[in-house]
């Protein structure tokens, strides 16, 4: 640690209890070659850094990475990639207006690991605004779908690390998303433009709020939410000049597209997955009455969970900008739904994600 820290506003520090048997601000005002010195030392140039929010930084954990200050246009170290972060590191920032502290870009994956690991503690404190946490589960989920997806494009089955890391998302999010206010704010932050991973992350978002206005056990939800964002990992084997392709698909194409499904299982098969996960998966494009793929399943064999992620999985595709279709308004998606996709759906469930949007000021 540096021993020497001022404010980013350039106000010295004062000395108090606890401060001085951390090694930080031991005399009001350093000599300025002291400082410089320390400057020289701790800075690195030509690195870019990132803001983040001193709430950020955990009681009791290790980050991982190096935090700095600004000061005067430098950088100056505050805590190294080893030091345990502790209740003052959390204190003492913002009560000397240190508003942001840094991390530089080459470390972001070891920030982005440890918000992972926290994320749990991070939704459900009471520090930072539901707003500030929405974001941040969103942004987080964002980076460890998009990974998964890019890793399944060059790989021929998930490893049980990425599962796991999957599954530990979907552990420490569901209970999050029971709030109405919760998702109000994920509503704001869900970005239209289709790709396959965020809208993965959107279906999870949708039907992890509807899931909850049944009696779900918490290790049903959990099955299921993972379920809901492993249903379109078989799109990560489908060639993309397909998936993007702008106008109709032929014949052909169609029943290329049509086996993600089972690419999907098939990625999976060897993970222990439970019935119901694997049961998203599979049958997810299934429809009330019977004329779905891949197996034709009708009303009397489909789960309720999967009756949830087919709704919301077609909900959000109707919302967002494909390749050959113009996203639609939640009132445009929802009334073609109801009105040309007669049979589709199960209408207990599509009038129940109605009522989560409608909650949810979405519509």
């Amino acid at each position: 640690m540096v021993s020497e820290v001022r404010a980013a506003s350039g106000v010295s520090f004062q000395p108090r209890e606890g401060l001085a048997e951390r090694g930080f601000w031991q005399m009001a005002e350093p000599p300025e070659s002291q400082l410089q010195s320390s400057i020289r030392e701790d800075s690195v140039n030509g690195q870019n850094f990132l803001p983040v929010p001193p709430y950020m930084i955990f009681p009791r954990t290790v980050g991982g990475f190096r935090i700095y200050i600004k000061q005067g246009g430098r950088y100056v170290l505050y805590a190294t990639e080893q030091e345990q972060f502790t209740e003052r590191h959390r204190r003492e920032l913002p009560e000397y207006g240190v508003k942001e502290v840094y991390i530089q870009t080459d470390q972001k994956p070891d920030y982005d690991r440890y918000v992972e690991e926290n994320l749990g503690r991070i939704l459900f404190s009471d520090d930072p605004p539901l707003e500030e946490r929405a974001a941040i589960f969103y942004n987080a989920s964002l980076g460890v779908i998009r990974e998964l997806f890019q890793r399944s494009q060059v790989q021929d089955i998930l490893s049980r690390t990425q599962l796991d890391r999957v599954l530990r998302l979907v552990q420490q999010t569901m209970k999050f998303m029971a709030s109405e206010e919760a998702l109000k704010r994920l509503a704001a932050l869900i970005r239209h433009d289709y790709k396959t991973y965020s809208h993965s992350l959107h279906v999870f978002v949708f039907s992890a709020a509807v899931l909850q206005t049944y009696d779900f056990e918490e290790k049903d939800l959990i099955e299921v939410g993972l379920g809901a964002i492993l249903h379109d990992l078989g799109k990560s084997g489908i060639p993309q000049e397909i998936l993007r392709k702008c106008g109709p698909l032929t014949s052909a194409e169609f029943e290329v597209v049509k086996t993600h499904p089972l690419r999907g299982a098939a990625l999976c098969s060897h993970l222990p997955l439970s019935n119901q996960t694997t049961n998203c998966i599979l049958f997810h494009h299934e429809r009330m009455d019977g004329l779905g793929y891949p197996a034709g399943l009708r009303k009397d064999v489909l789960p309720l969970a999967v009756r949830v992620i087919s709704v919301c999985n077609v909900y959000d595709s109707l919302t967002s900008s494909r390749p050959y279709a113009q996203q639609l308004t939640p009132f445009q998606a929802l009334s073609l739904m109801r009105q040309d996709m007669e049979g589709a759906f199960d209408l207990e469930v599509f009038k129940r994600l109605i009522m989560v949007l409608s909650g949810a000021a979405v519509i």
